[in-house]
């Protein structure tokens, strides 16, 4: 999905949040046309109704209009507490380009913008909020709250985190170590919510998997998007010809040609984002592969439907 920005209205807003409130409300118009009609715009203040509950908080007109039954929803109904947690390693910039976009993204800018418009669509059912940012350190922790100066807070730290990384700059991906103190800052039940490639570079599996499992205690609800470049990171789609490939984490370089080594890398790579979606649903975790060249929808679908279950 393509996205047409309006640069002199632009101007006027904070860029993340409005291309972000742009986003949802492109989803939510899209709603209509799919399953989910009938919720789309009444989302933030319904829910489906429970056969065998009382009939008396029935929404009748939106049933004349939908021909679903939905119950009002109130405020002590619509809380949620919802932590995004975006990987900030130097890994999440590939691919390496000058005209990063929203409609042109690397790892990073997708998930910058995902993360925004799932907090839009918080906003919208009053939910609270935080955001936790990590690398080889856990760099960003701020509260759960739901007020307007608080999402401009986070808005403007997001903000920072599409600033072009440096060629000489190499943040590796500690995620184990910050997924941990993530875990442990989080006191009651939540929604943890992370954008991560997953590619951990500071221990072996089993580590980076326990500190997965860590997030699901006191009954959180964790989703895990794996964010990746599908055609270069899985199908490792290059011509045939030689490459210099350079470590985006370690500076490593090396010249060989794609072709010499696609079966043998796509097989390893196969085998460790296999066995990561594998661990997940053990640890009930919500496992959602995110290509960065497909669009928001793939974003938005599972965390509405995952906002629905909770409710």
């Amino acid at each position: 999905m393509k996205y047409s920005i309006d640069q002199n209205r632009l101007q006027q807003f904070g860029s993340i949040e409005f291309i972000a409130r742009q986003v949802v409300e492109g989803f939510i118009t899209g709603l209509h046309k799919s399953p989910f009609h009938g919720f789309s715009v009444e989302f933030a203040e319904h829910r489906l109704y429970n056969t065998g509950e009382s009939t008396k908080h029935i929404d009748w007109k939106l049933y004349g209009r939908t021909d679903k039954l939905f119950v009002k929803r109130y405020e002590e109904e619509t809380n949620l507490r919802c932590y995004l947690v975006i990987d900030n390693s130097s890994s999440m910039y590939f691919p390496m380009k000058g005209n990063v976009s929203i409609d042109n993204p690397n790892k990073i800018t997708f998930s910058v913008y995902a993360a925004a418009a799932i907090m839009q669509m918080m906003k919208r059912q009053r939910d609270a909020v935080g955001l936790n940012v990590f690398s080889d350190t856990l760099e960003l922790a701020t509260p759960v709250k739901s007020n307007t100066v608080h999402h401009k807070y986070i808005y403007t730290e997001m903000e920072k985190l599409l600033e072009p990384i440096g060629k000489n700059v190499h943040r590796k991906t500690f995620a184990t170590d910050s997924l941990h103190l993530i875990a442990e800052k989080i006191h009651k039940r939540s929604l943890v919510i992370l954008f991560s490639d997953m590619f951990e570079t500071h221990s072996d599996k089993e580590e980076l998997f326990s500190a997965l499992q860590h997030l699901k205690h006191n009954k959180h609800e964790v989703v895990l998007f794996h964010i990746t470049d599908k055609n270069k990171e899985e199908k490792f789609d290059y011509k045939n010809r030689p490459y210099r490939f350079i470590d985006m984490e370690s500076g490593d370089e090396l010249k060989l040609n794609p072709n010499d080594v696609k079966e043998q890398y796509r097989q390893k790579v196969s085998e460790f984002f296999h066995e990561l979606k594998l661990r997940c649903g053990y640890y009930h975790i919500d496992f959602v592969e995110a290509d960065i060249n497909q669009g928001f929808e793939q974003i938005l679908t599972p965390y509405l439907l995952k906002r629905q279950k909770l409710f």
